[in-house]
């Protein structure tokens, strides 16, 4: 069965789906996007994929392409004519198509929007396999990474470093100070060597992530005790545990990281209990 795609107004095979060369998302990288995990036919956490999509539009000026409730009647009509009751949706929208120009257009456009699907493996229940391992790597992205926009070239880079390592994720750091901000596509926990959860607060130097937020109010809510602030290299290779979060990664440990292992390299008692908390969230908005 081929995959339907809607673009700009029209659900078509994604194989013969086209857009405009001029549109500003492929000269400019002009445009946002986000992913929201489809769990049991549901669109889990989808008040908050769907507000930040609307900041992003906000932060960078592109007008919103439809009001909330259309959009998500869109991703569910997207989500049944590919038959997918698990997987992923992604939403891109970009300021649209016009002339060659670094400026914004001088006359509104209508938004370009793009919403695909992606199946994934069934969630998963076994935490132990579900690790990975991560490499360090300098952060070279721009200056407002709290905006989800789809210039994601360094990201891209620090993944393929991981990948040639032999890991999963990229931690970026700020090369200036040695402070860990988050994954190149996922924030970042640790348990320091002391047994504090900590995870970095949030600024322009790293994406809120629906996931964290997320587990913040889970752990809030079970009494969890944490920290919000920074911490160092140093502090991140001493840790415990790591592991981290996002919509495609739920709560996976890190049990490895640059080839050396995390604490004792198994599955730490914050992350399972945590992994636990996320699964019971997940499966109770289905």
């Amino acid at each position: 069965m081929s995959r339907i795609a809607y673009v700009n107004g029209r659900y078509a095979d994604q194989r013969l789906a086209e857009v405009n060369i001029e549109d500003r998302g492929y000269q400019f990288g002009d445009g946002v996007y986000e992913v929201v995990h489809l769990y049991g036919g549901h669109l889990i956490d989808e008040g908050r994929h769907l507000g930040r999509l609307e900041r992003s539009c906000d932060a960078i000026r592109i007008a919103r392409p439809m009001p909330r409730a259309a959009l998500r009647l869109v991703l569910l009509e997207v989500a049944r004519r590919n038959r997918l009751r698990e997987g992923q949706i992604y939403i891109q929208v970009t300021r649209g198509v016009a002339r060659r120009d670094h400026a914004f257009p001088s006359k509104p456009v209508p938004p370009g929007v793009v919403v695909t699907t992606k199946r994934i493996p069934p969630y998963p229940t076994d935490i132990e396999a579900w690790t990975g391992s991560a490499i360090t790597y300098p952060d070279e992205r721009w200056a407002r990474v709290d905006i989800k926009t789809i210039n994601l070239l360094p990201n891209c880079l620090a993944r393929q470093a991981a990948r040639e390592a032999g890991a999963i994720e990229a931690v970026l750091y700020d090369p200036a100070t040695g402070l860990v901000r988050e994954g190149a596509a996922t924030s970042f926990w640790i348990v320091t060597a002391d047994g504090t959860l900590v995870t970095r607060p949030l600024d322009q130097h790293i994406l809120p992530g629906c996931t964290r937020d997320v587990l913040l109010a889970e752990m809030r809510a079970a009494g969890i005790a944490f920290e919000e602030r920074d911490y160092s290299l140093d502090e991140l290779r001493g840790a415990r545990e790591a592991f981290l979060s996002s919509v495609t990664s739920f709560v996976k440990p890190m049990v490895k990281l640059d080839g050396r292992p995390v604490g004792d390299g198994r599955v730490g008692p914050v992350a399972r209990r945590l992994f636990d908390l996320f699964a019971r969230h997940v499966k109770g908005n289905a």
